[in-house]
């Protein structure tokens, strides 16, 4: 078995497909979010500066923050659950049918 056999397989390509398009639409999600933020701090800092609350010393864009540092860990979860399955049962049949 050869490095080819195993591109040119439909299996391989359909899991490669699918892997990249969803490392690169979870990975524009986190990048549009995160630079919105920056983008936000550089241009409209007040914005974020405003309290959550009257009284207290917490200001939105440290919620907003932790939602980024979230919305990694959510990301990364959705990842790891599409791996664990689709892309498991992916690359079990192409086991398979190379053995």
């Amino acid at each position: 078995m050869d490095l080819k056999t195993i591109q040119d397989h439909p299996a391989f390509r359909q899991l490669a497909r699918e892997r990249a398009c969803l490392g690169v639409g979870m990975s524009m999600v986190m990048a549009a979010a995160y630079f919105a933020y920056i983008l936000t701090i550089a241009f409209r800092p007040r914005l974020l500066g405003h309290p959550l609350w009257h009284g207290t010393v917490i200001s939105w864009g440290v919620l907003i923050g932790v939602g980024l540092i979230a919305l990694g860990f959510v990301l990364t979860a959705a990842y790891v659950r599409r791996a664990n399955s689709r892309f498991d049962q992916l690359g079990q049949l192409l086991l398979e049918d190379l053995q």
